[in-house]
């Protein structure tokens, strides 16, 4: 195997490694572009005292540590204060913010044991939770309880010693306990009930059927609209805010089932004037055993075409 196929092979997961650091999908990959221009640049001088795999996490985790120094956070709606309850309350922040992105599942890699592997490590609010932690700590955490790297390694690449990353990584995993959902709560139903629920919601959600899609949702559920700040919680102000943004009518809307960061999604086209489908925002589900508990949705068209999606959809290839 050459050096570039070489590289080639780890692209997906150094993706996945910097967006857990990053929280970006787009600052994830212009990291890893970062990391093979200074892996071809410093190859002459890798002395092999590792793999080529952990000398390239090695400098992918540099170069995410670097970008952090200027911008640390990215953010959900919840993150910023109490949910809403007026559904017309919907404008953009008018600070500037920078939101978390959802990650593409088939951007990871073609084998399923790698993806189930890591399906946890990059749920959504797992990787929100990831974003309050201090970057040094982030790093720490994500080496030693994700890529299971043992504490002197860390140690290493951190320039810095084994005490030092044992507390950081104590300190990381009591503030992520806090933060973090609980195990259980990532419990899905069997694949049958999963797969007739998602189609059920599909369905309803074209159609405006809001009475199935109210009980579809958990009492608890709740949803939020990057990069709208204002969130709802629980079924009755959430079916309050889809009972005045979801128009009723045939033909208005459709949904491409996706996944990304380990979840069900859905990419949303609304019919235009035009007659087109044109893109509107991918809605990255959580889904539990007694329904659906959490919709992030995600009003960024941009994101359509990293979910290989066309961002326009003409109404001939969508019956």
């Amino acid at each position: 195997m050459n050096l570039e196929d070489e590289f080639a092979q780890y692209r997906g997961e150094l993706v996945a490694h910097c967006y857990r650091m990053l929280g970006s999908l787009h600052d994830a990959e212009d990291a890893v572009q970062e990391t093979y221009l200074r892996a071809w640049r410093g190859f002459a001088d890798f002395e092999q005292r590792s793999s080529v795999k952990t000398w390239l996490y090695r400098i992918a985790t540099r170069v995410c540590l670097n970008a952090m120094q200027h911008s640390s956070r990215r953010m959900v709606p919840s993150a910023l204060g109490a949910p809403g309850t007026d559904p017309n309350d919907l404008e953009p922040h008018s600070l500037e913010t920078s939101w978390l992105e959802p990650f593409p599942d088939h951007l990871l890699s073609s084998d399923p044991a790698q993806v189930v592997g890591t399906r946890q490590s990059l749920r959504l609010a797992m990787v929100a939770a990831l974003q309050h932690l201090p970057p040094r700590q982030r790093a720490v955490l994500i080496l030693r309880d994700v890529l299971a790297w043992q504490a002197s390694e860390v140690a290493g690449l951190l320039e810095t010693t084994t005490a030092a990353v044992n507390s950081s990584l104590q300190r990381a995993r009591a503030e992520m306990a806090k933060l973090a959902p609980a195990e259980d709560e990532f419990s899905e139903p069997e694949e049958p009930v999963r797969r007739a629920l998602l189609d059920q919601y599909a369905k309803a959600f074209e159609h405006a059927d809001l009475v199935t899609l109210e009980g579809l949702l958990t009492q608890d559920t709740r949803w939020e609209m990057p990069p709208i700040p204002t969130w709802f919680s629980g079924r009755a102000d959430v079916m309050r805010l889809l009972a005045a943004r979801v128009a009723p009518g045939e033909g208005l809307r459709r949904l491409v089932q996706t996944s990304a960061n380990g979840q069900p999604a859905f990419a949303l086209y609304g019919r235009g004037r035009d007659g087109i489908f044109h893109a509107h925002s991918i809605k990255v589900l959580t889904v539990t055993k007694a329904g659906v508990s959490a919709v992030m949705a995600f009003h960024k068209p941009s994101l359509f075409p990293s979910f290989g999606l066309p961002l326009d959809w003409m109404p001939d290839s969508a019956e």
